[in-house]
């Protein structure tokens, strides 16, 4: 009677994973709100207050006139959206899984469930914030045209993916050393405010300065991304072939990193 019940096979063991996965994707989209609208209406929000506060900074430096000929909403938003899917990325990914969690401690779930299904929270928030946005924007304001529509989710998607990379390998980090690890975090997210290329066109920059943000993926994956938007823009200097290459990179390590840490926990790090 006290015997616990456990999958006769494979395809049972598929479902209850995905089950799993399911509500805790379900649960990470609320983000702790009673509703997953309202954790969406706060995405919204502040993607729209990013948006506002670049465009006055545009404004007051007078750098409207660098950007690339087309829609220049458009142009803030595919620098605007890459950067805030990425940092929610590594946000979410923040405690998702952590070795030594509460969670994680009790069957059947796992640290790899909870960090898919945090994943998947993250870019399921952001592609509906931006999906909700472009409609408004598009019917209310301005009939604007996409080049490659495909190309440019994909760049959305990488910048996520980029940013899952990042937050795994935090993740291994985070047990042994985890007041350095939060304060990189904070660090990190603000760095990318300036590092990302987000305020520059790529094609732009003199060499010299590109040298200083070429390093980082998500630089790579922004340019990237306005190449798929704009017709008569064409990315010179960054590639996404690059980008995925240091995610998939990360992720390896990240992963190898949370396997050895899972081995090595111990309950005693929980406590104070």
């Amino acid at each position: 009677m006290f015997t616990p019940t456990r999958p006769t096979g494979n395809l049972t063991g598929a479902f209850n994973v995905l089950m799993l996965t399911y509500h805790m994707t379900a649960r990470s989209v609320r983000g702790g709100k009673a509703s997953a609208i309202w954790s969406l209406i706060n995405n919204i929000t502040r993607a729209l207050i990013m948006v506002a506060a670049f465009m006055t900074l545009y404004y007051i430096l007078g750098m409207r006139g660098s950007a690339i000929r087309g829609d220049y909403m458009i142009y803030v938003m595919t620098g605007i959206f890459l950067y805030i899917t990425h940092i929610s990325a590594v946000s979410s990914m923040g405690g998702a899984g952590a070795s030594n969690g509460g969670l994680a401690q009790h069957a059947p779930l796992t640290a790899a469930v909870m960090i898919f299904s945090a994943a998947l929270s993250s870019l399921y928030n952001q592609v509906l914030s931006v999906t909700a946005i472009l409609i408004v924007y598009y019917v209310g304001f301005s009939h604007f045209t996409i080049y490659d529509w495909w190309g440019t989710f994909c760049m959305l998607v990488l910048a996520w993916f980029f940013g899952i990379a990042v937050g795994i390998l935090l993740n291994a980090l985070q047990p042994w050393v985890p007041t350095l690890v939060t304060k990189f975090r904070t660090i990190y997210q603000r760095a990318q405010m300036v590092t990302s290329g987000k305020m520059f066109v790529a094609n732009a920059l003199p060499p010299e300065m590109i040298r200083m943000f070429d390093w980082n993926p998500l630089f790579h994956t922004i340019d990237q991304a306005r190449g798929f938007a704009f017709i008569n823009y064409f990315p010179h200097k960054s590639s996404w072939e690059y980008a995925l290459t240091v995610c998939v990179i990360l992720i390896v390590i990240g992963l190898m990193g949370e396997f050895f840490t899972r081995q090595h926990r111990s309950l005693s790090w929980t406590k104070g």
